[in-house]
């Protein structure tokens, strides 16, 4: 047996907490990996994981092992990179977590030339909006936008976009301007949520950022359907300027509360908290601020 794939996959399996995630991550069945993993420690001649049947933990020998595993796959993927730098080559797949309207509509035509500039990389791209954990889910590089950060994270800021507080004018005819953001609970809201649960929109008063009720009857995971909604005069909603300003420009809607908008939010270049940045993932992350900057211009 490959002691250094066996080695790869152990980690891939203590970062995942799983033999089914990285199985199905490989695309083979979940009894490959547990056959190398096995064979592995019968050659260590101990016990690295220990199994239940719902999940698995590592046992002392595990996690040391674990950790030294992470430095020797570390140096090599820098000795390989380096390499990979001198031949000014990039090569290799970068799986990639993208925001839904963000990356449909911002990143994917910086994307599309990236792979037309790059014929030695393969770019597997994941759409969504949720927030997926990048080690278990085997994700190399992940675009977030957003006003939090965990302390964990390794990024790189490629730009920002402003919450906007928009409303068709037939809408804001029939009832009433909104001059205030506590007046938001007198107006149908249109939120957008993940997990479909009652939310509160913050704005900037003073020098306080607040955050005020909302109630309505519409609720998504998806901003442009949203916007759509409130182009229709079915409320009031509150999308990023990448969603909302085309409708703006088209007269559909209005923006309201400009003067007590928030902060604007960072777009951000996320990696992996524990891995060595592969040369190709920072020539990605570079041409992405690059493209993205050229388009703010």
């Amino acid at each position: 047996m490959d002691k250094f794939n066996a080695m790869q996959v152990f980690v891939r399996v203590a970062e995942a907490g799983s033999f089914t995630a990285v199985a199905n991550q490989e695309n083979v069945a979940r009894s490959v990996i547990t056959r190398q993993i096995a064979g592995l420690e019968t050659q260590l001649g101990t016990k690295l994981i220990t199994r239940s049947t719902r999940s698995l933990t590592l046992t002392t020998a595990g996690s040391a092992y674990l950790e030294k595993c992470r430095v020797i796959l570390n140096m090599v993927d820098a000795a390989e990179t380096s390499l990979s730098e001198e031949k000014a080559i990039p090569r290799g797949r970068i799986r990639l977590g993208l925001p839904l309207s963000f990356g449909l509509q911002r990143l994917m035509p910086a994307l599309t030339e990236f792979a037309r500039q790059q014929p030695h990389i393969q770019l597997a791209m994941d759409f969504s909006d949720r927030r997926a954990n990048l080690i278990e889910e085997g994700i190399d590089l992940s675009i977030r936008i957003t006003a939090n950060l965990d302390q964990s994270d390794i990024v790189r800021k490629l730009g920002t976009c402003r919450l906007m507080t928009i409303a068709s004018p037939d809408y804001l005819s029939q009832h009433g301007q909104v001059k205030h953001p506590r007046e938001l609970q007198n107006h149908e809201c249109l939120a957008y949520s993940i997990d479909m649960t009652p939310t509160s929109w913050s704005y900037q008063v003073g020098e306080q950022l607040a955050n005020f009720p909302i109630r309505g009857r519409l609720m998504a995971n998806n901003g442009v359907a949203l916007a759509k909604a409130a182009a229709e005069g079915l409320g009031i909603t509150r999308q990023p300027d990448f969603i909302a300003q085309p409708f703006i420009d088209r007269g559909e809607v209005v923006e309201v509360l400009k003067k007590f908008a928030a902060k604007p939010l960072g777009i951000y270049a996320v990696l992996p908290s524990n891995r060595y940045i592969p040369h190709r993932v920072s020539v990605l992350i570079e041409y992405l601020s690059v493209a993205l900057a050229r388009a703010r211009s």
